[in-house]
């Protein structure tokens, strides 16, 4: 994907569902989401065992939080081995993008999801790049 590309879906794009968001402010996961709410995106966390991340409701699982708002890009926080059901699961709700953070990898999952149309990037920082590219 270009820069620019990029640039156009961070641009247009409102919600940020976060999968494995933690509540501890000393988590990477909880900085981006952070750093995410205050340049405007609606943040959706995605993690069972809590109830409100961040001043938002969490959900168990990305299907549960699509049906109470549309999900523009999904951010992963989760280990590479547990990636390819989260990216099926993206898949079907039709995001603009899906984001693996740094460190997180899976080859298949990416080329499920391009073959779906779906943007694709992984072991990047979503926080990194929407500073590069935006600000």
């Amino acid at each position: 994907m270009t820069r620019e590309a990029l640039r156009a879906l961070l641009q247009e794009a409102k919600t940020v569902a976060v999968v494995g968001l933690s509540p501890s402010p000393e988590r990477p996961s909880h900085h981006v989401a952070r750093y995410l709410q205050k340049a405007g995106y609606r943040i959706v966390p995605v993690n069972p065992g809590h109830p409100i991340i961040l001043g938002e409701p969490s959900f168990p699982t990305l299907a549960a939080a699509a049906r109470v708002q549309a999900i523009d890009i999904v951010d992963v926080f989760r280990r590479s081995e547990l990636v390819g059901p989260i990216v099926d699961e993206a898949i079907e709700l039709r995001p603009k993008l899906i984001w693996l953070q740094v460190g997180v990898r899976d080859t298949a999952a990416c080329e499920r999801a391009l073959v779906a149309g779906i943007s694709f990037v992984m072991d990047r920082c979503l926080m990194v790049d929407h500073r590069q590219l935006l600000t």
